[in-house]
């Protein structure tokens, strides 16, 4: 009787770990560890209900016709609303707003070992940004930590086909174009937080977020090679095969007020800005298509797909995350970037894979 009702539980603790057993392992900073904000729904959901008012701020990349961005939710520049931006995604999803067909002209995505990563342009009046406003950055930190935007999320079912909650995450989006990233695994050398670096509020897409970027009408999806994190140029490897990095730090000044009241001014970053970052990733296995296009007729349902020049007018002025999508800043050659920091890492990003 003891044998039996001994073997008995056992079978049962077996049973219950195989169903308690955990999630895939990811690396330390990969899953954002906090709830989704106040805005969102619980979790990625497809087929929720159009809402062109609607304040959620939960993004999902998982394809090239099922994506979202942040943008404003009204007319407005995005240096004014970086904390308020709302969810607009291709499909109806997630209680966001709903892209209309035509505003986005071109879509390259791209998934790699280290993060999710889309770029494209498009006519984004339609997504509230002014005609002209040269927009700006977001990132889950923000100047007071708590994300701009605010409670924003951004979830990618790529790694797996689970809906993965980021912690590390950045967009910057202008009138006509945009760039986001998702940061998906990380390594000793590669944390996720270097591979979505968002201090380098001014330089472009082409600088923080390296890739091919097409001209309007292409459609496509590829594997792609890894970049370099923002900012970091390889300057040698050590005879035990590791690489040693210069990193580049945004130059700003700016005024603090000290404990006794009094004002004090500061200066910090790179005095001479780099031209480019350190390499263009290649792509790969590229899949294309002729649009996207969600087939949700707006106009039909009463619901208001004016461009935004129309009612506001970009006011040329500039965020703390502020740059013209593609326009990278110009500067000095790579010789003259100041070594701010030395990390030790693997002989090549080929390696992280």
């Amino acid at each position: 009787m003891a044998t039996a009702l001994f073997s008995l539980l056992w079978v049962l603790s077996t049973v219950h770990a195989q169903a308690a057993a955990p999630a895939p392992a990811f690396p330390p900073g990969v899953l954002a560890t906090g709830t989704m904000g106040v805005t969102n729904p619980p979790a990625p959901t497809l087929g929720t209900t159009i809402n062109q008012t609607s304040v959620a701020r939960l993004l999902s990349l998982n394809s090239i016709e099922d994506f979202c961005l942040f943008a404003p939710p009204v007319p407005a520049n995005i240096s004014d609303t970086e904390t308020e931006e709302v969810a607009w995604c291709t499909k109806a999803r997630n209680n966001a707003r709903v892209i209309p067909d035509g505003a986005i002209t071109g879509v390259s995505f791209l998934k790699t070992a280290f993060y999710v990563q889309i770029m494209g342009t498009g006519n984004f009046t339609f997504i509230n940004i002014p005609q002209g406003d040269w927009g700006g950055e977001l990132d889950p930190h923000g100047q007071f930590g708590t994300g701009n935007p605010v409670g924003g999320n951004v979830t990618t079912n790529i790694v797996d086909g689970s809906d993965l909650n980021v912690a590390e995450w950045m967009q910057y989006i202008s009138y006509d174009e945009f760039c986001i990233r998702a940061c998906t695994n990380a390594n000793a050398t590669y944390s996720a937080a270097f591979m979505c670096w968002h201090e380098l509020d001014v330089m472009g897409c082409e600088f923080v977020m390296p890739g091919t970027y097409n001209a309007p009408g292409t459609f496509e999806t590829c594997d792609a090679d890894v970049a370099y994190p923002p900012g970091w140029y390889p300057e040698g490897v050590d005879a035990a095969g590791s690489t040693s990095f210069s990193t580049f730090a945004q130059y700003f000044t700016g005024v603090y007020t000290g404990g006794d009241g009094q004002e004090t001014g500061y200066t910090v970053g790179d005095l001479v800005t780099p031209t480019a970052p350190a390499s263009i990733p290649s792509s790969s296995n590229c899949v294309t298509t002729s649009t996207i296009s969600n087939g949700i007729a707006l106009v039909s349902l009463g619901i208001t797909t004016g461009s935004a020049s129309a009612t506001a007018t970009a006011s040329g002025t500039r965020s703390s995350g502020i740059s013209a999508a593609r326009h990278n800043a110009s500067g000095g050659g790579y010789a003259a970037i100041a070594l701010v920091g030395i990390v030790s890492g693997i002989a090549a990003v080929m390696a992280l894979h």
